[in-house]
């Protein structure tokens, strides 16, 4: 499974901004079992954000959110609600926020961050990738992880030797920051491209003490 914690809630609201209605979107798969998604999730993200003046204009749980079919299926009974809203939050890994941003046309926030535990992270029946980073950065580009997307992790745009869209380390694969631009071009958020990010702090990868001596974490692994 994929081992996730809540991002502090300033961050949430910051990542919202001045939008006011959000809709709500958890995972009841690997997120429910960390507290992180699920109803328990679901309720204290509500009473945040009541908190700080924004209005749910709906909540929904999904099984998987990793699992697209799953998510369009489930969603595609939520459409007007979804039209109505600013935009989502989503409750789950870094995996789930980059399936629901591929497969619904609102700008996406992720609520948590994603821990690695080491060893299997489980199966999903598709391409997004998460690298456990510890500190989500989706908001910010779109929906597409440049960390996983990029064959060298940059976070502040492409390499000198992209060219024509292609990556320059596999010419055959996409430059994962052209896909970023272009996502975020068509939901209207390319300025999020001047903020600038600093190097990645890997120490918010490795559990904390906490978890490592939780039932989540195998010492004897």
């Amino acid at each position: 499974m994929l081992f996730t914690k809540n991002k502090p809630i300033d961050e949430v609201l910051k990542s919202l901004g001045e939008e006011k209605n959000i809709f709500l979107l958890a995972c009841d798969g690997c997120a429910e079992a960390c507290g992180t998604g699920g109803r328990e999730g679901l309720s204290r993200m509500k009473v945040e954000l009541a908190k700080a003046g924004k209005n749910v204009s709906a909540a929904c749980l999904v099984d998987f959110l990793c699992n697209k079919v799953l998510v369009m299926t489930r969603l595609s009974r939520e459409t007007e609600n979804i039209r109505k809203s600013d935009s989502i939050l989503v409750l789950t890994c870094g995996i789930g926020v980059q399936a629901v941003s591929k497969v619904v046309g609102k700008v996406v926030h992720p609520a948590d961050d994603t821990v690695s535990l080491g060893g299997l992270q489980g199966l999903w029946p598709s391409d997004e990738r998460c690298d456990a980073c510890g500190q989500c950065v989706l908001d910010y580009t779109g929906g597409i992880c440049p960390v996983t997307s990029c064959a060298k992790g940059l976070l502040n745009g492409p390499c000198g030797g992209a060219e024509d869209g292609k990556c320059e380390v596999d010419r055959e694969k996409d430059c994962g920051w052209q896909l970023i631009y272009e996502r975020l071009e068509k939901s209207g958020r390319l300025a999020n491209l001047k903020k600038v990010y600093a190097p990645r702090d890997h120490s918010k990868m490795l559990p904390s003490k906490e978890l490592r001596e939780s039932s989540f974490y195998d010492l004897e692994q």
